[in-house]
């Protein structure tokens, strides 16, 4: 089976909402391993039933929102986010030309257009 890694959001007001939060997800079949960090438990499995868990836990303690689901391997992330960041590209601002707009004097000659008046 595929490892991988789950993390879903609960509501823990609690010692005994973790508590029962890490037993729930720890005797699930195919969990490798368990951690609990704030209102997020992370799952490690290998062909661990995402649906089976949340369904548990939203039983077990009322709120279990899915949050994602990827593969456990976290040693191909982490290479490639350690990029130095002294090597980063000299970005040029893009600058447009100043557009010359010359306006023609417009001038109204009173007499020349009585004759079209409206009213």
């Amino acid at each position: 089976m595929v490892k991988q890694k789950v993390v879903v959001k609960l509501s823990l007001d609690d010692a005994k909402k973790r508590a029962k939060a890490l037993k729930t997800a720890a005797t699930m079949d195919g969990v490798i391993s368990v951690a609990l960090d704030g209102d997020k438990l992370t799952v490690i499995g290998d062909g661990t039933d995402v649906v089976n868990l949340t369904t548990q836990l939203r039983k077990k303690l009322g709120y279990a929102d899915l949050i994602s689901v990827s593969s456990g391997d976290d040693k191909k992330e982490e290479k490639k986010e350690n990029k130095p960041l002294g090597e980063t590209k000299n970005l040029q601002p893009l600058v447009y030309p100043y557009q010359y707009s010359y306006q023609y004097p417009f001038v109204y000659n009173e007499g020349a257009y009585d004759h079209y008046s409206i009213f």
